[in-house]
């Protein structure tokens, strides 16, 4: 699939009956293991929301991103995890093996060896609790430098008031370190450290003031329902999606969610739209 930033993102979707078993071990095992309070991908009640909203109004905030973090997690440490859990070897062992992938070289040939794969239903809270000590770290060095962490999946993000400020270079270092010796590479493209007098963004969202949708996507959202109010729906899919009705409600959907009084205007222009009946 292609990423927004450029380049594509390999999707390893499971067979259905290979989908069912990791489901039962996800549903039967996983989901009842915590993940660190500091996670909020991929779990219930927590968002991109509350992920950002720790970093809201800080003087500072110093966002990196994880290459490949879920083909960098091995077979070998997903049955670690199980084993640690308290399976017997051999379980252990089958459970992770069922539960990662090997790319055929014809497709990608760098990642010819078993890992947990994108697309599975097991991988997001496997890649979650293999990540814990990693987040033990990190909240334990973002504790001590007077700073605050979280982390959303592959996007990680660190706030603090002056002190932080002044050594966030430093402590950027250190983290990447910290990741290093527990198997996750930055992407060091992407490490921003972002001060209060410039827009602070992380996972798509601004948090200078508070959580927000960016303005220019939020009016380009608004301008668009416009148009297909006056104009209708068919001037605006100049992309021709085929179910454009329920693209626009997704984009709402998401305003509404980080900011429920955005979402409400876009909403009642929404429902100004004359939509075609179906023939």
């Amino acid at each position: 699939m292609p990423k927004r930033s450029g380049g594509h993102r390999l999707i390893e979707a499971p067979k259905p009956n290979l989908k069912a078993i990791q489901r039962h071990i996800l549903d039967g095992i996983l989901a009842a293991i915590p993940a660190h309070p500091c996670a909020h991908g991929f779990l219930p009640r927590r968002s991109i929301t509350t992920f950002a909203a720790p970093h809201s109004g800080q003087h500072t905030v110093l966002r990196m991103d994880l290459e490949d973090f879920f083909p960098s997690i091995s077979r070998a440490r997903v049955q670690g995890l199980f084993r640690n859990i308290g399976y017997p070897e051999r379980v252990a062992d089958l459970l992770g093996g069922l539960c990662t992938n090997i790319t055929p070289r014809r497709i990608l040939a760098e990642m010819n060896y078993p890992h947990l794969p994108q697309g599975a239903p097991a991988s997001p809270a496997t890649a979650n609790l293999c990540a814990f000590r990693a987040d033990c770290r990190l909240a334990g060095l973002a504790k001590s430098a007077g700073a605050t962490y979280t982390r959303y999946g592959d996007d990680l993000a660190f706030s603090g008031g002056a002190e932080f400020a002044r050594g966030a270079r430093r402590f950027a270092v250190h983290a990447a370190a910290i990741l290093l010796e527990e198997g996750f590479a930055v992407n060091h493209r992407k490490t921003r450290i972002m001060r209060a007098g410039v827009r602070q963004k992380i996972a798509g969202l601004v948090v200078n003031d508070r959580v927000n949708v960016p303005r220019q996507d939020f009016d380009e959202l608004k301008a668009i329902l416009t148009n297909c109010a006056r104009l209708g729906p068919a001037s605006q899919n100049r992309d021709g999606h085929r179910d454009f009705r329920a693209r626009l409600l997704g984009r709402i959907s998401f305003v509404a969610m980080v900011n429920p009084a955005r979402g409400a205007k876009l909403c009642a222009i929404f429902d100004r739209i004359e939509w075609p009946t179906a023939e």
